[in-house]
C-alpha cells in the first residue's frame, strides 16, 4: 500500500511534474531535471490534523543561462506551486554535462599541446574525469556551470586508466558556454609503465580450491512487501529511493505485543564528502559531495544475483526522473534478503549441563552506487532483538598521481613505479529523524567514568555514567570518545518501562568515526562544515534535510548544519533529529592496489529500556535435526 505523502514518486507522477514545469517555461527551452523527488510534508501540519496535498520538488537547471530553480509542484493538480531562483550554489550535475566536458577538453589546442609534451597524441586513449570546482577559489562560478578535470591514459579500452595518470594537466570548462576557459600545466612527470588490471584474465591463475556455497530458503523468504511497505517478523517500515540520498527508510516500527511502537520517522544518508589531502597546485582542489553534487540515488547499480547479493533475494526497482524529466527505471536497485548472523544468545547451565542457544537472523536492505572510481554499498540491518545497524562498504579504485623517481611522497603511498595513491577521507553524514515511542524526545550524552576514590568509591572499582542532557543544539561534546564509551540515547521522558525507566534507543558509534582534517583557509573545510562533528542534534525542521544545504554544488558559503545550529535552539522534549558524521581516513596500502578490498564503517541503534526484558526470548530454537 502506498503512503500518499511520503512514498517516492511513481512514473506517472514524474511525467506529470515534468509537464507542469515545462508548461510554465521554468528552465527555459532546455530544462535539465537534475533531481525530482517527493516534497515531504511538514510533520507539524500533520500533527495539527491538516492533510496537505501530495507535492513534488524539482531542482531545475536552465542549460542556456546556467540558472537554477527550486520548484514545488502539486502532483494531483499538475500545477506549479512555487519556483525559486537559487543564488547560492547550483543544481546537481547532469550526467550529460560530464559527458560534454571531456569532449570539449579534447578539442582544445592548449590541452592537446600539453599532452603532446608527454608523448600523447591519440585522444581516443585519454580518459578525462570531470570534477566540481567549488574548492578552486579563483574560478568564478556565479551564473556559470563549471567543471575541472583530471586525465588518465588507457593503453586499450579495458585498461585501468588510474594506473596511468597524465600528471600536471588540469583543464577547466564552462559547460554552459561550451568553452575551455583554462588549461594549467604544472610540469611533466613520468608515467607509470606497468599495467595494473584487476580482471580475471590479467591475474591468472585463479584459485581452484574454493568449494561451492549455496544459500537457500526452501519455503521462501520470511518477509512480505506490500508496495514499498515491508514487514518482517516484528519489524515494519517503508522503503524508497531518493535521487540524491539513495535508499530512504520511513516509519520504522517494532511490534511489542499487539501494538507497533515507533522508533524512527525517517533515516537516510544526508550528505557525504570525499576531500583529498594532497596540497600541490594540481591536486589541492579535489573533493566531491556525492549526494549534493552528483546524487547517489541516480547512480545506483542494477544488482546481480550471486555477485552483489547472495541467497533468496527480492529486488525493488527504482523509478527516477531522467535528465529530460521523463521517468527512467533502474532495475534491481534495492536488494532485500535474510542472513544468518551467528549466535543471538546462549547459556550453558553449569549445574544441569543443559544448553540453550538461539541463532540470530537479520534482514538486509541495501543498494550500491558508483561514483567515478569509487563504489559505496549501504546496508541497513534489522535484528530480532530490535536493534538496527547501518554498514557502509567502500569499494573501488584509489585516486592516484604520478611522481618522479626519488620525489618525496608525504601525502600518498607508493603503489607502483612512479605512482602513489593519495591520502583522503570519506565522510558520511546520516540524518536520523527519531520518534522513540512518539515524537517528544530528548537526547542524552552518556560517558562512562571511574569515580575518584573516596566515600562513594572506597575500593576504587566503581564505574559511573555521566549523563548530559542535550538541552540545546550546542550542548554536549559532539565527538566520539572510545575511552569513555561515549554514546547518545534518544529517550521519551513521558513514557517508562515496567521498572520506571524512560524508554529510549541508544546511538552507538562504530569504529570509524573520522571528522574533517582539512582546516582554514581550505574551502572544503568551510563547505563541508558538517564534518567537523561526529554528532549534531537539531529540532525537526522540514527545510533542513541535507547536511551541507540543498545546493552544495559550486557553493562556497558553508550552508547546512553549522549555519542552522548557530541559533542554539532548544532540543528537549521535542521532535529531534540526529545527524551523525562517520567515516574513513584512508591512508592507502599497497594491498589497496589495483582494486581495493572492501573497507567498512557504520553505527548501531539499540533499544535501551525500551522493553521490560530481552525482546528476543521468543526466537525459536533450531530444530534438533539441524543442531547436532
Amino acid at each position: 500500500m502506498r503512503h500518499p505523502l511520503f512514498d517516492a514518486l511513481t512514473a506517472d507522477e514524474i511525467s506529470r511534474v515534468a509537464a507542469a514545469i515545462r508548461a510554465e517555461g521554468i528552465g527555459g527551452t532546455r530544462p535539465g531535471f537534475t533531481s525530482v523527488f517527493t516534497d515531504e510534508p511538514d510533520k507539524h501540519q500533520l500533527r495539527a490534523g491538516q492533510t496537505p496535498p501530495r507535492r513534488a520538488r524539482a531542482m531545475i537547471l536552465d542549460r542556456d543561462t546556467a540558472g537554477t530553480f527550486d520548484v514545488v509542484v502539486d502532483v494531483d493538480a499538475g500545477k506549479v506551486v512555487s519556483s525559486t531562483p537559487i543564488t547560492d550554489g547550483s543544481a546537481p550535475v547532469l550526467l550529460q554535462e560530464f559527458e560534454l566536458a571531456p569532449e570539449l577538453i579534447k578539442q582544445d589546442p592548449r590541452y592537446r599541446e600539453a599532452l603532446a609534451k608527454r608523448g600523447i597524441t591519440d585522444m581516443d586513449k585519454v580518459q578525462i574525469d570531470p570534477w566540481g570546482v567549488g574548492n578552486m577559489g579563483d574560478v568564478p562560478v556565479d551564473g556559470r556551470r563549471m567543471a575541472g578535470s583530471v586525465s588518465y591514459y588507457r593503453h586499450f579500452p579495458d585498461d585501468n586508466g588510474y594506473a596511468h595518470p597524465i600528471e600536471g594537466v588540469v583543464a577547466v570548462v564552462d559547460l554552459q558556454a561550451r568553452q575551455v576557459v583554462a588549461v594549467h600545466d604544472f610540469g611533466v612527470r613520468p608515467m607509470n609503465p606497468l599495467e595494473a588490471n584487476y580482471t580475471a584474465d590479467a591475474n591468472q591463475p585463479m584459485r581452484t580450491d574454493i568449494a561451492p556455497l549455496e544459500i537457500t530458503q526452501p519455503e521462501g523468504v520470511g518477509f512480505r512487501l506490500d508496495g514499498p511497505e515491508l514487514t518482517w517478523q516484528k519489524w515494519r517500515f517503508r522503503i524508497g529511493m531518493h535521487p540524491l540520498e539513495g535508499l530512504v527508510l520511513h516509519a520504522v516500527e517494532y511490534r511489542d505485543g499487539e501494538d507497533y511502537r515507533s522508533i524512527m520517522h525517517r533515516g537516510s544518508l544526508a550528505e557525504m564528502v570525499v576531500p583529498y589531502g594532497d596540497p600541490s597546485s594540481e591536486h589541492f582542489w579535489r573533493s566531491a559531495f556525492d549526494v549534493g553534487e552528483f546524487g547517489l540515488g541516480k547512480l545506483a547499480n542494477s544488482l546481480r544475483l550471486g555477485c552483489d547479493c547472495l541467497g533468496e533475494i527480492v529486488y525493488m526497482d527504482a523509478v527516477l526522473a531522467g535528465e529530460d524529466g521523463e521517468p527512467v527505471t533502474i532495475e534491481n536497485a534495492i536488494c532485500i534478503h535474510e542472513e544468518d548472523d551467528g549466535i543471538l544468545w546462549k547459556h550453558t547451565d553449569w549445574v544441569t549441563g543443559k544448553v540453550d542457544v538461539r541463532r540470530s537472523r537479520r534482514l538486509v536492505v541495501s543498494f550500491i552506487a558508483t561514483v567515478g572510481n569509487y563504489h559505496y554499498g549501504f546496508f541497513w540491518y534489522f535484528y530480532q532483538d530490535a536493534s538496527i545497524q547501518m554498514e557502509i562498504k567502500l569499494l573501488g579504485i584509489v585516486q592516484t598521481r604520478a611522481v618522479a623517481e626519488g620525489e618525496p611522497t608525504p601525502h600518498g603511498t607508493p603503489v607502483s613505479e612512479n605512482l602513489v595513491a593519495t591520502y583522503h577521507q570519506h565522510l558520511f553524514s546520516f540524518r536520523l529523524d527519531m520518534e522513540v515511542d512518539g515524537w517528544q524526545n530528548t537526547v542524552v550524552q552518556n560517558d562512562a567514568y571511574s569515580p575518584p576514590v573516596g566515600p562513594e568509591n572506597p575500593h576504587g572499582n566503581a564505574i559511573g555514567v555521566r549523563r548530559t542532557v542535550i538541552g540545546t543544539e550546542n550542548a554536549g561534546d559532539w565527538v566520539t570518545n572510545t575511552q569513555s564509551s561515549r554514546n547518545w540515547t534518544v529517550v521519551n521522558r513521558g513514557k517508562t518501562n515496567r521498572w520506571g525507566t524512560p524508554v529510549g534507543y541508544k546511538f552507538l558509534p562504530g569504529w570509524s568515526s573520522a571528522t574533517m582534517l582539512a582546516q582554514p583557509p581550505s574551502l572544503i573545510a568551510e563547505r563541508a562544515g558538517f564534518a567537523t562533528r561526529n554528532m549534531w542534534v537539531t529540532p525537526y525542521r522540514p527545510d533542513e534535510m541535507r547536511s551541507a544545504g540543498e545546493y552544495p554544488n559550486q557553493s562556497r558559503s558553508g550552508d547546512g548544519l553549522p549555519r542552522w545550529t548557530k541559533q542554539d535552539r532548544p532540543t528537549e522534549d521535542t521532535d529531534v533529529v540526529l545527524w551523525h558524521t562517520l567515516g574513513v581516513t584512508h591512508i592507502p596500502r599497497a594491498e589497496d592496489w589495483p582494486v581495493m578490498p572492501v573497507e567498512k564503517a557504520g553505527f548501531h541503534l539499540l533499544p535501551v529500556n525500551f522493553f521490560d526484558r530481552n525482546p528476543a526470548l521468543d526466537v525459536p530454537p533450531t530444530e534438533a535435526k539441524r543442531c547436532h
